[in-house]
């Protein structure tokens, strides 16, 4: 579609829409709509059998093309999550199918025990992307995360010289890199946290945006400093311009490695590569995931120099799935759009566009607007409503987003998006505030 192309909303039928260029009426779903018994009974199946590790939102998705998802009763919703950036190429690429479907008459899996032909055209074409010599590949972001603690460890053993058993690594003050217990345990969120011990020594936490404080926690047992570029579950906390160039800076005069988490601030989110491409900084470390795997297989991995990775030898690290064919293709195929440009290119375009129509918003039951590229956090005044109360009723007029941290929500569409999908996302929730400013 294009900017002219008339969008029809969630739970609309062709009699909803009304005709002309760019032109879209809305039929209203009332907040006290209950699931419908299909929905009920999908809910019930999920919540009887499943560890109640999440609380989701009551829609029970069965179908996705593009930006949008269909539910179990064929309503449709524009889903502004995007699975926390994991779909940033839209829900069913054909791209990306086809990479999957053409290796899976192919082979899937045969483990690092042996060589497979889709790995090294994976891990070459990932390196050179990044700018580096090596990957080290993974499955999910919190394996890529404890991967690069591990090889920041060996490096400060192996090359920096640290006493064996004495590294630490800097963290920031509300981070999120996982749920793993090592990772937990330097965590300030008590969801993640407590009730999880004991704790994992070997990390000092630091302001995030803070360089002067990093470098007064680094010692010389200090092998890395371990950041998100943009902190993403705290909100889309974006630091001060110089916080990452003084990081790098502080790095290459301490020697220690700078590990970027761009789990979800990589791979075309921000409107860029990486989230460091901003700020024209490299790290030693990528740390990637979600979108690796285009939203079909999980796929994350470590990237650097052999100079870092390098200090791994056979049998210290590993993953039975890490690196299989099927993971392997398509992250290949994920990797080759990302080399066009045009998914950044994409983002950063339409990331303007977003933000101009969200600031409109501030001062109107919007606190403050945060971000860059197709990543916004939008703090809600608490007065009005929750982060969760506000999805639920964007959820009801066909817009799907998360909420974090109180009255925090995030908007993080597929890249594929089309803008005037967008600009009715952008009216979706300015319908809502005004709706729950009269109440």
């Amino acid at each position: 579609m294009n900017d002219t192309d008339t969008v029809a909303p969630a739970g609309t039928t062709d009699a909803d829409t009304v005709a002309g260029a760019g032109t879209v009426a809305h039929r209203i779903h009332p907040s006290t709509v209950a699931p419908t018994e299909r929905q009920a009974e999908a809910i019930e199946r999920e919540e009887e059998h499943t560890a109640h590790n999440y609380h989701p939102l009551p829609v029970v998705v069965a179908e996705g093309d593009g930006a949008w998802v269909t539910d179990v009763d064929g309503r449709r919703y524009l889903d502004c999550l995007a699975a926390y950036s994991a779909v940033n190429f839209g829900h069913s690429n054909p791209v990306l199918l086809d990479a999957a479907r053409a290796q899976l008459d192919r082979i899937t899996l045969t483990s690092r025990a042996f060589h497979n032909d889709q790995l090294g055209p994976f891990v070459e074409a990932l390196a050179a992307l990044a700018g580096k010599d090596m990957v080290l590949p993974m499955n999910t972001g919190a394996e890529a995360v404890e991967s690069g603690i591990k090889v920041a460890r060996a490096w400060g053993y192996r090359v920096k010289g640290v006493q064996d058993g004495r590294a630490n690594i800097i963290v920031m003050a509300g981070n999120f890199h996982g749920r793993t217990t090592t990772i937990i345990s330097f965590s300030d969120d008590p969801d993640a946290r407590d009730g999880f011990g004991p704790y994992t020594p070997g990390f000092r936490t630091v302001p995030y945006g803070d360089a002067a404080a990093v470098a007064e926690a680094i010692d010389d047992d200090t092998v890395a400093v371990l950041v998100e570029p943009i902190q993403g579950e705290a909100g889309i906390v974006v630091p001060p311009a110089s916080f990452l160039p003084e990081l790098r800076a502080l790095c290459d005069e301490r020697r220690v490695l700078l590990i970027a988490d761009e789990i979800q601030s990589g791979l075309g989110r921000t409107g860029a590569t990486f989230a460091c491409d901003l700020v024209g900084v490299v790290p030693d470390l990528y740390l990637l995931g979600k979108a690796l795997g285009g939203g079909i297989v999980p796929v994350s991995a470590v990237v650097g120099n052999r100079d870092v990775l390098g200090v791994l030898n056979p049998g210290e690290h590993g993953s039975t799935f890490g690196g299989n064919p099927l993971a392997a293709a398509v992250g290949r195929a994920v990797v080759g759009m990302l080399a066009t440009g045009e998914p950044q290119e994409r983002a950063a375009l339409l990331g303007r566009r977003l933000h101009a129509g969200l600031s409109r918003l501030v001062g109107h039951g919007v606190l403050a607007v945060r971000g860059a590229g197709l990543w916004a956090g939008i703090d809600i005044d608490p007065a009005l409503a929750t982060g969760r109360e506000v999805c639920e009723l964007l959820m009801e007029r066909g817009l799907l987003a998360k909420d974090t941290h109180g009255s925090t929500i995030r908007l993080a569409p597929p890249i594929v998006v089309d803008p005037a999908d967008l600009d009715w996302a952008v009216d979706q929730l300015e319908a809502v505030l005004q709706e729950l400013s009269t109440r």
